[in-house]
C-alpha cells in the first residue's frame, strides 16, 4: 500500500518483460513488436521504475522483429533515464541475442546457450523427388529473380550467390547492434561473428555476457532487499487459447520446434 501514500518513500519497482519465443510476425503467435509494445510501453511508463529487466528464453527468428523490438526498448530507456538489465534462461541465441543486447548489462546462467551472430535461409529440394514420379513444375514469372530458391527446382549458382547478397547486409546489422551496445566489453582477439555459440561462462570471458548472475538475487543486490518485481508477459491470442486455427498452429509449432531443437531444447 505503500505506493499510494504519498510522502512515504516508496520500495523501487523493476518490471520484469518475459521475452520467451521464436521471434516472428505477430500472425504466428511469436515474439513480435506489434505483440509486445503496449507491454514495453507499461512497463517503462507507469509509475517511476528503478530498472526495467527483461528475461529472455528465445532461438531467434525474424531479424526485423528483433531490431524493432529491441530498438524500442532502447527507445524508451533513453527517454525515461531508466537502465535494463537482460537476464538469459535456456538460450538466448540469434534474434534471442539480439534482444539481449537491448540491456545495458546482460546476466546469463553457466548453462545458457548465447552467441548465433549470424543469419541463416534455410528450405528443402524437391525436385528429384518430383522427377522420379513424373511430377512436372510448370513456374512463368515476370522477373528474372520471381522464383529465387524454388523448392521445386533445382538449386541454381545465381539463386546462391542472390541470397549470400541479402544476409550480409542483415549480419552487418546485427554485427553493428552487438558492437554498439557491447561496446569495449567485447574480446576483440576472439572470432564472435560467425554465428558460433557458447555456454554462460564462457559468453562472460568473451564479453558477450557481463556475469552470472539470476534475476532475484541480482536486482536485490542493485537495488536493495526490499525491490519489488514487477512480471509483465505477452498473452497468446484468443483463438489460440481456445485451441481454434489448429492446423496452422501445428504447422508453426513444428517450425518453432526445430529452432529450439538447434540448440538441444
Amino acid at each position: 500500500m505503500k505506493q499510494y501514500i504519498p510522502f512515504i518513500r516508496k520500495d523501487p519497482v523493476v518490471p520484469v518483460i518475459r521475452l520467451q519465443g521464436v521471434i516472428a510476425t505477430g500472425a504466428r503467435g511469436g515474439l513480435s513488436d506489434q505483440g509486445l509494445a503496449s507491454l514495453i510501453e507499461k512497463a517503462f511508463r507507469r509509475g517511476k521504475p528503478a530498472g526495467v529487466a527483461l528475461v529472455i528464453n528465445s532461438p531467434g527468428g525474424s531479424p526485423v522483429q528483433s531490431s524493432l523490438i529491441a530498438a524500442r526498448i532502447r527507445r524508451l530507456a533513453e527517454e525515461h533515464e531508466v537502465r535494463v538489465h537482460a537476464f538469459v534462461e535456456d538460450v538466448a541465441a540469434s534474434g534471442g541475442y539480439w534482444l539481449a543486447c537491448a540491456g545495458d548489462d546482460i546476466w546469463v546462467d553457466e548453462s545458457s546457450i548465447v552467441g548465433s551472430i549470424g543469419v541463416i535461409f534455410a528450405s528443402f529440394g524437391f525436385h528429384d523427388f518430383m522427377t522420379r514420379n513424373g511430377i512436372e513444375r510448370r513456374v512463368h514469372t515476370a522477373g528474372r529473380s520471381k522464383s529465387l530458391a524454388d523448392p521445386f527446382l533445382p538449386e541454381k549458382s545465381e539463386d546462391i550467390e542472390r541470397l549470400k547478397a541479402l544476409q550480409e547486409p542483415i549480419h552487418r546489422a546485427f554485427i553493428d547492434h552487438v558492437k554498439r551496445n557491447r561496446g569495449a566489453r567485447l574480446d576483440e582477439s576472439a572470432d564472435l561473428f560467425n554465428a558460433d555459440i557458447w555456454t554462460g561462462q564462457e559468453a562472460v570471458r568473451l564479453g558477450l555476457a557481463d556475469g552470472v548472475a539470476h534475476l532475484v538475487p541480482k536486482m536485490q543486490e542493485i537495488y536493495g532487499e526490499k525491490v519489488r518485481l514487477v512480471p509483465y508477459g505477452q498473452r497468446r491470442p484468443l483463438l489460440q487459447r481456445l485451441g481454434m486455427n489448429l492446423f496452422g498452429h501445428v504447422l508453426s509449432e513444428i517450425e518453432d520446434r526445430s529452432l529450439w531443437a538447434r540448440y538441444g531444447l
